[in-house]
């Protein structure tokens, strides 16, 4: 790797190791003689404004989903933005994709593709994720770099280990079924384990048709010519299939441990509603090893990771595959030819990338009340994206999209936390990251194409390389104002470098152009050199009030602010392409042609939740109700216009009763009718809409059923952050995919699981 250095890493490690002895004659006097319990978690005692999904919320919500990223849709202030059936982006405060950090067992996953097809939280299976904090508000320094939104923190299966001599062994099995898509799944786990070794393999699979919506929204007829019929309600591309393995092996030793971690992924396809290209292949393999050490001073944390994505993308099963003539044509010869002859099967495109990263860090107790932080990271990616001719103008080279894309981080963070008294406590961080960037020289399919030549040929002679110094600064109090009570308030800068995509696509080419989409929004997009890294100042309060009796009722309140430096945005295109001349930048309908730029933005809102106990102990059990409602704006400064993706305001009310071993829960879902949309993309608006939905369980010793009904009445409703309907038809063309349709969100679906563990 460029920047991991092993010796920086093995020094460090050397001399936290070497500060036990000292640690050991002197932490009594610091401590006054207290006894110490050992640290087991390494990050932010004071946890600011984060939300731990908790094993109840993540066991209930695993059956009616095949999206990781939908086990948080009950978080305050988070939501989903739709995508393919695995690979959901979470949105929190207004922030999605890239400008949120997403921990995997520890790695720091990138999504190798040109339409982020593969999120970092598409890499784990709903039914492995065994715990997953969300910190929506003021994340420490120490959970967070190279981003400026929040922290999503997803680690597996954990680790056990036999108490005594004998071999201690446990499984789980389980199945789910869902009605709409016909979703069959299935997953399987199992431990062996003795006093020093442990041994886990957990595996899962699952395959989905197209959905339906609550009602018809298109005209029925064939996908696209030679695909098969769609009804009128069926939303194209919406299909899929994911095999997820992994293997953990497992050793302690007194107060260390030693875990290595080998994940496979499989997804054969993953159709796209609102991209123009769908996923035919994703093969992913990690290799994660983690060391922690318990130490009179504190923790000792350290990890190295691989992880290689192998990536395709083409046209699936509601897409048109050929365009001009057809091998099947009486008469016609299919074969390549230079220039816009013969017939292009499909349009092929590949990407690869390779993840290493390392991490050090340390917990160290400076005294009773006293925590310092100290971590080391190194990242290394390289990304290599190339599309393969296939006919009519992709003739005769491979077009080269992205040739040795390197984005390279080293990063150092200190953070302190004390608490000062009964009632105050702080924390403060500051974090150095240095994030190198570089590309190859690149082609287009056909140089003589003016477009392809001189747009290859100018990015070529540009200075590509391309370094930032980043800072991120934190600051948080705390006050308890009394046993039930208590306000945290803080300020965070924190910065963001672009991504490869970002800075380094290159060519204003119409058909290139629609390939390159982060947004699902059907627009097409150029990326540019000249990009400064994001530099988000949050300001962020939270103010949590309880009864007397905590556990009768409780409100939370989360005013937040951000003003963003040199925001990611983007403008109309120009230049002599005609993809990016006079029309491009006046129309008001339909798709356009975008270039990423640095503007300033500011984006404000507030997180409402609570709960009260509304029956508890009786004959007929427990009722609680519970409530959450986000707020959320986001402007562009520079332009006046609205952020892209802002939802409206939306609210949850739920039911839940408690008998025995039953749980009910009736949920109200309420979502406002989305108007500030922005303009620059064309973005279209969407209805307010409100869904019911019932889930049940049943516990009976190692037996759990789950079964319920999502979206109970059938309602038809888009989802204000579902994107453009781009699911079939001649998607390759800017003028046959209808502008203004939005993505329909699910109708009803009736679905049941059943796991047991022995």
């Amino acid at each position: 790797m460029k920047y991991f250095k092993p010796c920086q890493l093995a020094s460090l490690i050397i001399a936290l190791c070497s500060y036990n002895t000292f640690a050991e004659e002197n932490l009594d006097k610091k401590v006054e003689d207290k006894d110490i319990e050992k640290i087991t978690i390494l990050g932010s005692g004071i946890f600011p404004n984060s939300n731990g999904v908790t094993t109840e919320v993540l066991d209930s919500l695993r059956a009616t989903t095949s999206d990781t990223a939908s086990l948080f849709k009950n978080i305050p202030g988070l939501n989903i933005q739709g995508s393919g059936g695995v690979s959901g982006f979470p949105v929190i405060h207004g922030m999605s994709d890239d400008r949120i950090r997403i921990k995997v067992d520890g790695m720091d996953l990138i999504s190798a593709c040109g339409n982020h097809m593969n999120p970092p939280l598409s890499y784990i299976d709903p039914t492995n994720v065994d715990s997953a904090t969300v910190f929506a508000g003021i994340t420490p320094v120490s959970l967070g770099g190279d981003s400026i939104g929040s922290t999503i923190i997803v680690n597996s299966t954990e680790l056990v280990f036999s108490d005594s001599d004998k071999l201690f062994t446990k499984g789980e099995i389980g199945t789910s079924y869902r009605s709409n898509g016909d979703v069959f799944s299935g997953n399987a786990s199992a431990t062996a384990a003795t006093k020093m070794f442990s041994f886990n393999y957990s595996g899962s699979t699952t395959k989905a048709s197209n959905y339906d919506a609550g009602g018809d929204f298109k005209e029925a007829g064939l996908a696209a010519s030679g695909r098969g019929w769609l009804d009128a309600d069926e939303v194209g591309s919406s299909m899929y299939k994911s095999t997820n393995h992994s293997l953990t092996l497992g050793m302690q030793y007194d107060d260390h441990l030693f875990d290595l971690k080998i994940g496979i992924q499989d997804i054969p396809y993953q159709a796209w509603t609102n991209q123009r290209m769908d996923m035919t292949g994703n093969d992913s393999t990690q290799l994660n090893f983690h060391y922690e050490g318990q130490y009179l001073w504190g923790v000792l944390d350290a990890r190295l990771y691989k992880e290689n994505t192998e990536h395709k993308m083409q046209f699936f099963d509601d897409k048109l595959f050929w365009y001009g003539p057809t091998p099947e044509d009486d008469g016609v010869v299919c074969e390549p030819s230079f220039g816009r002859g013969g017939c292009a099967a499909g349009m092929p495109m590949e990407t690869e990338g390779t993840n290493v990263g390392a991490a050090v860090k340390a917990n160290i107790l400076l005294s009773s009340t006293e925590t310092l932080r100290l971590g080391l990271e190194s990242q290394d990616y390289t990304l290599d994206d190339w599309w393969e001719p296939s006919g009519r103008g992709m003739w005769p080279n491979t077009f080269i999209n992205i040739n040795n894309g390197e984005r390279n981080r080293l990063a150092f963070y200190t953070e302190w936390e004390d608490k000062v008294t009964e009632q105050w406590s702080m924390q403060f961080g500051m974090r150095y990251e240095n994030v190198e960037m570089n590309a190859g020289e690149v082609e287009g399919y056909n140089s003589m194409m003016a477009h392809y030549g001189a747009e290859s040929a100018a990015f070529n002679a540009a200075d590509r390389k391309k370094s930032d110094d980043n800072i991120d600064l934190t600051a948080l109090m705390r006050f308890q104002v009394d046993t039930a009570d208590a306000i945290e308030f803080g300020y965070a800068r924190k910065t963001r470098s672009p991504n490869l995509y970002e800075r380094y696509s290159w060519s204003t080419g119409g058909m290139v152009m629609r390939m390159i989409n982060m947004a699902g929004d059907g627009n097409g997009y150029v990326g540019n050199l000249e990009l400064e890294p994001e530099i988000a100042h949050t300001v962020s309060a939270t103010f949590d009030w309880r009864g007397v009796n905590e556990k009768k009722w409780g409100i939370t309140a989360a005013p937040y602010f951000s003003y963003i430096e040199d925001y990611i945005d983007v403008n109309r295109c120009a230049s002599q392409n005609m993809n990016c001349g006079a029309n491009n930048q006046t129309r008001t309908e339909g798709f356009v042609y975008l270039q990423f730029v640095n503007e300033s933005a500011r984006i404000y809102g507030v997180d409402l939740s609570g709960f009260i106990v509304l029956g508890e102990n009786t004959p007929y059990g427990d009722l609680t109700a519970t409530a959450i409602v986000n707020y959320v704006r986001g402007k562009n400064k520079t332009t006046d216009d609205n952020l892209y993706n802002i939802m409206p305001i939306n609210a949850k009310f739920s039911l839940q009763h408690n008998r025995n071993d039953w749980t009910n829960t009736l949920e109200l879902e309420l979502v406002d009718n989305k108007s500030n949309v922005t303009s620059v993309r064309n973005e279209v608006e969407t209805s307010g809409y409100g869904l019911l939905h019932l889930r049940s369980n049943y516990q009976w010793n190692s037996l759990r059923i789950d079964f319920g009904i999502e979206n109970i009445f059938d309602r038809f409703y888009n989802h204000p952050m579902s994107g453009a309907y781009t699911g079939q038809g001649k998607t390759m063309s800017p003028m046959d995919v209808p502008w203004g349709v939005s993505v329909p969100g699910m109708g009803r679906s009736i679905y049941t699981s059943v796991n047991y563990k022995f």
